[in-house]
């Protein structure tokens, strides 16, 4: 009888063991390769459990979570200039096609490093020719944007042949060695002291034709307020003249009285006033005629 079960739990261990042994999971940062007496049988691309045969199948896994290539150390590259400038990049990619990807790299005892290592070739190749035809302006500022584009563009379409994919290429840094720094440094300063200059010249003859037209505009301006101030004066003076000999006309005797009360009262207007005339003079008459002229 414990013989008898004795068997019985060897049997169950077996079969659990062979049945353990004929599953394996395949998670979502992984995709899986099934091989069978060494051939390729079967990809897994997708997250779950699978079964394979024991002893005859074995799998291999591989991390297609996107993965970064950071250069150590700036490379250096060639302007259009003759200007050497350092650069320091990274690169973002992944494994798109795991069956690929084995065949192109893993298969020939390659690995990780290098596909890292491809990558940063094609990428390097490509900045040197696009850095040969561009300026230290260009690479620095002008366009960067429009070179990483181009980069990534082209490592992907040599990635795809070894089953990668490039998510993108980017230039942390473009500087120049430090012993031509200085130089370029003290030239951008010219030009923008030059620059300066130009747009100060532009600002200041700008400013002289603006205050020339405004004078310009001033000077009519007070010509035509001088010319209707006239106008109005003279069309007083007559409008005034005319009143005046129409009071007259009325009354010549009440015009001169009233005339010379005017007269009285510019002449003394202060009491330090002095008048030296002829006390028989006309000026006077009114004085001692007691408002009566003639008498």
């Amino acid at each position: 009888m414990n013989k008898g079960l004795s068997i019985a739990l060897y049997c169950v261990l077996g079969l659990a063991i062979a049945v353990f042994s004929s599953m394996f999971i395949v998670d979502q940062r992984q995709n899986a390769i099934v091989f069978r007496l060494g051939e390729v049988i079967s990809v897994k691309d997708k997250p779950g459990l699978f079964f394979k045969i024991p002893l005859l199948d074995n799998v291999r896994y591989f991390d297609v979570r996107i993965l970064t290539i950071d250069t150590p150390e700036p490379a250096l590259f060639l302007t259009s200039e003759k200007k050497n400038v350092q650069v320091d990049l990274f690169i973002k990619w992944r494994i798109n096609d795991v069956r690929q990807y084995y065949g192109s790299i893993v298969g020939g005892g390659g690995g990780e490093a290098q596909a890292a290592t491809r990558l940063l070739q094609t990428v390097n190749e490509g900045l040197r020719a696009e850095f040969g035809r561009r300026t230290v302006h260009d690479v620095v500022s002008g366009e960067r944007d429009k070179i990483m584009d181009l980069m990534r563009k082209k490592a992907s379409e040599d990635s795809s042949k070894i089953g990668v994919e490039v998510l993108d290429v980017r230039l942390k840094r473009v500087d120049l060695p430090e012993g031509v720094t200085d130089s370029v440094y003290q030239r951008m300063v010219a030009e923008r002291t030059r620059v300066a200059n130009e747009l100060r010249a532009t600002g200041s003859a700008e400013s002289e034709k603006i205050r020339a037209e405004a004078d310009k505009a001033r000077a009519f301006i007070i010509a035509d307020a001088y010319r209707d101030a006239q106008k109005v004066k003279g069309e007083g003076d007559a409008k005034a003249a005319s009143i005046y000999a129409k009071a007259y006309e009325q009354s010549p005797e009440f015009y001169t009285f009233y005339r010379s009360l005017d007269a009285y009262k510019a002449g003394f207007k202060g009491k330090g006033d002095v008048l030296v005339l002829d006390p028989n003079s006309d000026f006077f008459k009114y004085f001692k005629s007691g408002g009566r002229a003639g008498k």
